[in-house]
């Protein structure tokens, strides 16, 4: 996608902040055209990190979010002030390049099922039907092969229609590590499925089986098919290669990890630590992972932080050097926070009226209500800390609350939120700047 498309796809899910989604776009486009120069200057040209400088709430995570789904990337989100210096208690920095890894391998896992979604199909659809049907004698006449292949469409064609959902079969439960999807989970997470198994059925060993309804049974094959189709090791080159020339690394809280030049007294040591162990990847490093060693030379990342108490040039030199493009984000007033609840393509409103039509109530809302909505976010943003759009969020839900907890005994009812109705919620929280800090 050009640049100019890029800006089009995000201006439908973020709004404003176009200096941002331009020095994004184009950091984008130029991977791409990195990928078409000859090889020894592909090893020249490294990617322009980006470093982010807003409040929290004004689209710095859904920007580079968004822009790794739509593009397929290998994408990982983490807060820098999670890590600690090499030595000390907490997880290492190079524990990034590993989640990122396994994000990637999952990633390239779904797109080889999608691609042969049709051979998982059959090889699930084989599997039940063996099951359910007596097997056919060896040696059996023509005759008998022939109704056997009848009996085995009528078969194909009800489980096809959802007929036998409700029959059970017996299969070979996944060992631990596999997910129901086919892909492999997290190491830390495979001895907690492993827990769970067991709790749930005794299971957890590679082999052992279990009775479950077809229903069931279809995503547990649908793994098992996946495992024997795909080839692992291709698969695994493959994830190492979508994040070495793809991979987008979100560092928030970058500022968390800066030492104020102008505080004094004792400063945190591993703050400074936490930086020099993140310079070797970022500039260019092999780390090792589950599935091969990974290099980080052309992984992009996109640092962000508020900047409240510390300022970029507080970060160490060989650091800030490393983050070549500098954006500021703008602070959300009344008119930004009423076109992120209005414009959107799934905008809050319009997930709120999905939520209640499922309850089958039709939910409207007054042009003046969602006008007050954002005035009064603004005014809570204002008395408090900025939280910026994430403040819709908390004073929707005290706006729908009565109507969220009554709404199956509403059914086939038209409710219209007006103003009248958002002023007796939130008017007398606003107002009390004690109340809204607890509250909103």
């Amino acid at each position: 996608m050009t640049p100019q498309e890029i800006v089009e796809y995000l201006d439908r899910y973020v709004i404003g902040q176009q200096e941002a989604k331009k020095t994004i776009a184009i950091a984008l486009r130029n991977r791409w055209r990195r990928m078409q120069l000859d090889e020894e200057m592909q090893r020249d040209v490294v990617p322009k990190n980006i470093l982010m400088i807003g409040s929290t709430g004004v689209g710095k995570t859904e920007i580079s979010r968004r822009l790794a789904r739509m593009m397929k990337l290998p994408f990982i989100k983490v807060e820098a002030s999670k890590f600690t210096e090499v030595g000390f208690v907490g997880r290492d920095v190079e524990s990034i390049i590993r989640d990122l890894t396994v994000t990637a391998l999952q990633l390239v896992r779904e797109e080889e099922n999608e691609r042969n979604k049709e051979k998982i199909e059959a090889y699930v659809e084989n599997k039940i039907i063996e099951k359910l049907l007596p097997p056919l004698p060896a040696g059996a006449s023509e005759q008998k092969r022939q109704e056997y292949e009848a009996s085995f469409a009528r078969m194909q064609a009800r489980l096809e229609r959802g007929e036998l959902d409700h029959l059970k079969i017996e299969v070979e439960m996944p060992p631990p590590g596999v997910d129901l999807s086919g892909g492999n989970v997290p190491p830390e997470m495979a001895n907690v499925q492993e827990s769970i198994l067991k709790v749930l059925g005794g299971l957890g060993k590679k082999g052992q089986k279990k009775e479950v309804t077809v229903k069931e049974a279809r995503k547990i094959l649908e793994a098992e098919a996946s495992q024997e189709l795909l080839d692992e090791e291709k698969l695994k080159a493959k994830a190492i290669e979508k994040v070495e020339q793809g991979g987008i690394v979100f560092l928030d809280e970058i500022d968390k990890i800066a030492v104020p030049s102008n505080v004094t007294g004792r400063q945190d040591p591993s703050k400074e630590g936490v930086q020099r162990d993140l310079l070797p990847i970022v500039e260019g490093s092999t780390v090792t992972t589950k599935i091969g060693p990974v290099n980080t030379d052309h992984i992009l990342f996109i640092a962000a932080g508020a900047f409240h108490l510390s300022k970029p040039s507080d970060l160490i030199p060989e650091l800030q050097g490393r983050f070549p493009l500098r954006v500021e984000l703008s602070s959300l007033d009344e008119e930004a926070l009423y076109r992120i609840l209005t414009e959107p393509k799934n905008s809050l409103i319009k997930q709120y009226k999905a939520l209640m039509a499922v309850e089958g109530v039709t939910l409207e809302f007054e042009e003046s209500a969602l006008r007050a909505i954002a005035r009064y976010s603004a005014l809570a943003n204002e008395k408090t800390e900025d939280i910026g759009a994430r403040r819709l969020h908390t004073v929707m839900e005290r706006i729908l609350e009565d109507l969220s907890f009554e709404a199956d005994k509403r059914k086939g009812e038209t409710i219209v939120i007006d103003v009248a109705h958002v002023e007796s919620k939130l008017e007398e929280l606003v107002e009390n700047e004690d109340t809204t800090r607890y509250i909103l």
